[in-house]
């Protein structure tokens, strides 16, 4: 019997997710990652939820800058709407995020408190390239 589509691949004994998830999974990556912009978004501007790290010691202009790229940028991403554009220029804000706030207390994020800000600039950057998935206002 040959294989399809839908049945699991095997790789030397170990079944894994079979590609046919891969166009959701795509989505609920960009759906979570956009919740979470949008909870560093919402906690700069709302004060919800309440206890962000340094955010007493960001100017305040800075601050009102990054919680609305973050609010907003997360609200469409967790929708798909504009999400490549969003999602490039949200991975180059990440990225900018990372060497100005992170990066002059130490090279490495784990030191310096970094991780999540280089993984939002990656998993953005593949949005960016992959597009928004079945699950989004813009689906291609």
């Amino acid at each position: 019997m040959s294989s399809t589509a839908t049945a699991p691949t095997r790789t030397a004994g170990i079944t894994v997710l079979p590609r046919s998830l891969s166009p959701a999974l795509l989505s609920i990556l960009r759906i979570m990652t956009g919740l979470l912009l949008l909870e560093h978004g919402s906690g700069k501007l709302l004060g919800f939820p309440g206890g962000l790290p340094f955010i007493d010691q960001m100017p305040v202009g800075l601050l009102w800058f990054t919680g609305l790229m973050e609010f907003i940028g997360g609200l469409l991403i967790t929708i798909g709407l504009f999400t490549r554009p969003v999602a490039f220029v949200l991975s180059g804000f990440c990225a900018f995020a990372f060497f100005l706030a992170h990066f002059p207390r130490s090279f490495f994020p784990a030191i310096n408190g970094g991780e999540a800000a280089v993984l939002f600039c990656f998993v953005l950057l593949y949005l960016a390239a992959a597009g928004p998935g079945p699950w989004s206002v813009d689906r291609e």
